[in-house]
């Protein structure tokens, strides 16, 4: 949990959910009720950060080694840690992440069969123990998801296409592991359906924001 003045709220999901949309919309409502709020996004965030992640969503590096793919997500957190998300929890800004650790495990570790445990001690290693106060799980079909990312990159024109590129079987372990993890820490991953329209996921989304602003 966060020991700062602000709040720490992370989207995650499987290729296609809608946390990039369903992060942005959150900053706008949290901002409507006069919080103070930062949206911003892993890998990235900064403007180092933003440089790895051409290097690790590039679907032209396809060679690039499991280790050394979460080694980049390391490094890229560790600035982002430092440089925009402690400081502004620091100073009472609320932070919304689209992406944190639990998307390293679920990848990493389950997408990729890296060890569980070496995971486990490079995520407390890089976020200095802050774990997000409220995690959105956004769920939804892999394959559906798939389909969803794939539109989005032909709409876009989009370089960033080397994990949808994966086949399903990388995708469907990256699921369960998501799974797992919400079975995990109920208090923290709370799972909200990713199927409708972006106003209906929207809707659940505030639901679940809503009774924690109330704790």
């Amino acid at each position: 949990m966060s020991r700062h003045k602000g709040k720490f709220i992370t989207f995650e999901g499987v290729e296609g959910s809608g946390k990039t949309t369903q992060a942005r919309l959150l900053g706008e409502y949290l901002s409507s009720l006069g919080i103070p709020v930062e949206v911003t996004r892993e890998p990235g965030g900064t403007d180092i950060g933003e440089q790895i992640r051409q290097i690790l969503l590039n679907s032209d590096n396809k060679g690039i080694t499991p280790e050394t793919e979460i080694l980049l997500y390391a490094a890229s957190r560790a600035q982002h840690l430092k440089e925009r998300i402690v400081p502004a929890l620091s100073s009472g800004r609320w932070v919304v992440c689209d992406r944190y650790s639990d998307a390293t495990v679920a990848y990493q570790g389950y997408g990729r069969k890296l060890d569980l445990d070496l995971i486990a001690e490079l995520n407390r290693l890089v976020s200095l123990e802050l774990e997000p106060d409220l995690t959105i799980l956004l769920e939804l079909d892999v394959q559906e998801g798939l389909k969803r990312a794939m539109k989005r990159g032909e709409v876009g024109n989009l370089r960033e296409g080397r994990f949808e590129e994966e086949g399903v079987a990388f995708h469907q372990r990256v699921h369960r592991g998501y799974q797992k993890l919400a079975r995990q820490y109920p208090q923290r991953i709370k799972t909200v359906s990713a199927e409708g329209s972006i106003e209906e996921v929207n809707r659940r989304v505030i639901e679940i924001v809503s009774i924690f602003l109330k704790s």
